[in-house]
């Protein structure tokens, strides 16, 4: 038996799952404090057999930046408060079992390789491109984490000299390739129009500007919308180029992307398709698929099951 905790910014959830990664129980709640949130977590793990003989380990996938390594959560931006938090060494000191501690990136490569689109593969890439973008390397049938936990974070790279901000960084794949840096482009060409005494339907004045999202600009795309159209357009074509790096760099056989573009795949795969094979070198970028995340909404469980099972 397994236990998984899924860290997030507004819900945390505590899974138990049997040998086999197959969910038994979860409960969800809201994520508070740092001190009422933890003391939740350890009473949920406790009432699920956290400290039962039986109990193979714990996972914990959260938002970084984390140092996995060293077990600590160090002030995630989705989580004030939480600075250099040791939660490894006290999760293990309550339960004596072994605790793993993984970026949600990380977690969900190990999930989507274990349970969904990237089974049975070797080398492995997964996207997250949700709020943010960063990527989960497996590497020759093995979670690939870098020196302390922060390898492939490939939102932080910069792609243009200047355009929507991710990271914390302008121009970087992060502000192109996630909901945040869509609702950027889509804000921007919005507000072109709106200047010139016109407007888009997913934005038909300046106070609307806010209420723009990955979602409605999606709906709107499908619906004909040219300018919506061209939001995606602009995300798949930096998403293009961001694939054709990794085919490159790491000769993956398959690279699974979750949230915005397993959800709005129509909208990316031809001018991502076009991209990679203008960009790719042909003999990695033919032995590689894209394919959209499979486990959709259950991917922050499974996450944390699969960061429980270890490698």
């Amino acid at each position: 038996m397994y236990i998984g905790i899924d860290i997030g910014g507004t819900k945390c959830a505590v899974i138990k799952a049997d040998d086999n990664g197959n969910k038994i129980a979860k409960v969800k709640f809201d994520t508070s404090d740092k001190d009422s949130t933890l003391k939740r977590i350890v009473y949920e793990a406790e009432l699920f057999g956290a400290g039962d003989p039986d109990c193979k380990g714990i996972g914990v996938s959260c938002g970084g930046p984390l140092d996995e390594k060293r077990g600590l959560i160090l002030s995630p931006p989705n989580l004030p408060g939480w600075d250099n938090v040791d939660i490894v060494r006290s999760l293990e000191e309550k339960f004596s079992v072994r605790v793993l501690l993984r970026n949600d990136a990380n977690a969900c490569a190990l999930a989507e390789w274990r349970f969904g689109a990237g089974k049975g593969s070797r080398n492995m890439v997964f996207l997250t491109f949700g709020t943010g973008f960063g990527a989960g390397l497996i590497l020759d049938g093995r979670l690939y984490s870098g020196t302390n936990g922060n390898a492939g974070e490939i939102g932080h790279v910069r792609c243009s000299e200047n355009g929507p901000i991710g990271y914390g960084k302008s121009g970087s794949y992060e502000g192109y390739c996630s909901g945040g840096g869509i609702k950027q482009i889509a804000q921007a060409i919005a507000t072109e129009e709106l200047q010139q005494g016109r407007s888009v339907s997913f934005c038909k004045n300046y106070g609307e500007l806010d209420l723009i999202s990955a979602k409605t600009v999606a709906d709107a795309a499908y619906n004909g919308d040219r300018f919506a159209i061209e939001v995606y357009r602009r995300s798949a074509e930096k998403l293009g180029m961001c694939v054709s790096l990794l085919v490159d760099l790491l000769n993956p056989e398959v690279i699974v992307i979750g949230s915005v573009f397993a959800r709005s795949e129509s909208l990316f795969r031809d001018e991502m398709e076009g991209i990679i094979k203008k960009e790719a070198l042909h003999f990695a970028s033919k032995v590689c698929k894209v394919v959209p995340a499979a486990l959709g909404d259950e991917i922050g469980d499974f996450a944390a099951i699969a960061a429980a099972m270890g490698e």
